[in-house]
């Protein structure tokens, strides 16, 4: 089994400075957890499928999936924007950008792997919003219909914060007190990026499936 694992997503995938930023993203948080694995983070902020293959940048993954390793693709929230330039529908346009992801990958001897969207911290009136509507059914319905591994990242983040509950679920985004850091003296509330913890407890369902697919942790 391979032990090399590539990344295409957006903002809530990628890596950061943290000299800059408190914004961890699970896939950043992967690589430490699985540290005897090659994880190679290609995922962007402010992507969605349309923009990521439009400015090439599964291009340049070209030459470096080699047979057997896994390419894990994960978009939705940029794609769910009323941005026209980033905006696909999720039963049309982003169905078949996923589609040109999982070709790309077969085509090189690489195992495609499609996740549904992590889910946002929406809290109303006690409970826990649905906040991709139909984008994690497309994921699914795509999977399916192609016969790609899935990884359901959108069912189990929202298990997770839903188990933690409203107050609890402050600490896994950057959500933050004014004066809690001093790159953000006013606070913030931001509901879609993880800070550490929540990139820990996310990359962690990441990690668990991957271990039961097989992935190898030793050097």
């Amino acid at each position: 089994m391979t032990n090399r694992i590539f990344i295409c997503g957006d903002s809530t995938a990628a890596s950061y400075n943290p000299a800059e930023t408190l914004i961890v993203g699970w896939g950043q948080a992967l690589a430490e957890i699985l540290p005897g694995t090659e994880v190679f983070n290609h995922a962007m902020a402010g992507r969605s499928t349309r923009t990521f293959l439009e400015e090439g940048r599964l291009q340049r993954l070209d030459g470096a999936l080699r047979p057997g390793d896994l390419l894990l693709v994960q978009f939705g929230h940029n794609d769910a924007s009323d941005k026209p330039e980033r905006h696909t529908e999720p039963w049309t346009g982003y169905r078949d950008n996923l589609k040109v992801f999982v070709r790309f990958a077969r085509e090189r001897g690489a195992v495609p792997v499609l996740l549904t969207p992590v889910c946002m911290r929406i809290w109303k009136n006690g409970e826990l919003q649905d906040t991709h509507g139909e984008y994690p059914a497309a994921v699914r319905s795509t999977a399916e219909e192609e016969s790609v591994l899935l990884m359901d990242m959108y069912r189990e983040s929202f298990r997770i914060v839903e188990a933690v509950g409203e107050a609890g679920s402050r600490a896994l985004f950057m959500n933050l007190a004014a004066g809690e850091d001093p790159r953000y003296p006013d606070g913030l509330e931001d509901n879609a990026h993880t800070r550490r913890a929540g990139a820990e407890r996310f990359a962690g369902v990441a990690a668990d499936w991957l271990r039961g697919y097989g992935v190898r942790e030793d050097k």
